[in-house]
């Protein structure tokens, strides 16, 4: 049950109306993370999305899919093999790369910061344009994905994002 108002345990945006202001804003940074504004390829944005899902232990997080998902290559594979991000063969290098970052975004930034070998590997796969790209992502994700664990919001839910097609 939820934390915060009494919303039907399937209902993930019914929060915003306790903060509509700044709900608003962040409906509109989540869209703009999941639109054609977001240059990442989709299987690196999705790998490092599945990734912080699973480090913020958000359920909801970790089951939504992207409608368009399956015909950029994001099969269920991508999500199964998340956590094993560092050796599963699946993932190209850029994606392996993001997931680093993503992981080491949400659980040890002050490291990640100073790490000269991974900034090399980073700067190897990613323009600055898609780094910029990534990091809001992940902040995004890790925003929402622990707001929404915390707040025991959606916990149970299965999210597909709608098609831009």
């Amino acid at each position: 049950m939820s934390r915060i108002g009494n919303f039907a345990e399937d209902d993930i945006a019914g929060w915003i109306v306790k903060s509509p202001d700044i709900g608003k804003a962040m409906a509109g940074f989540s869209g703009a993370v999941y639109s054609d504004k977001n240059r990442l390829p989709m299987r690196v944005r999705e790998l490092a999305r599945a990734v912080i899902a699973h480090d913020n232990e958000c359920v909801l997080c970790q089951n939504t899919r992207d409608a368009d998902g399956p015909a950029a290559g994001v099969d269920e594979e991508l999500y199964d093999h998340a956590l094993e991000w560092a050796t599963w063969p699946g993932y190209s290098e850029q994606e392996r790369v993001a997931a680093e970052f993503a992981h080491r975004f949400g659980t040890d930034h002050v490291n990640l910061k100073y790490d000269e070998d991974f900034w090399e590997r980073a700067h190897a796969q990613f323009s600055d344009e898609l780094l910029a790209d990534l990091t809001l992502s992940c902040a995004m994700w890790i925003g929402m994905g622990r707001m929404l664990s915390t707040l025991d919001i959606g916990q149970s839910c299965k999210l597909t994002l709608p098609s831009r097609a």
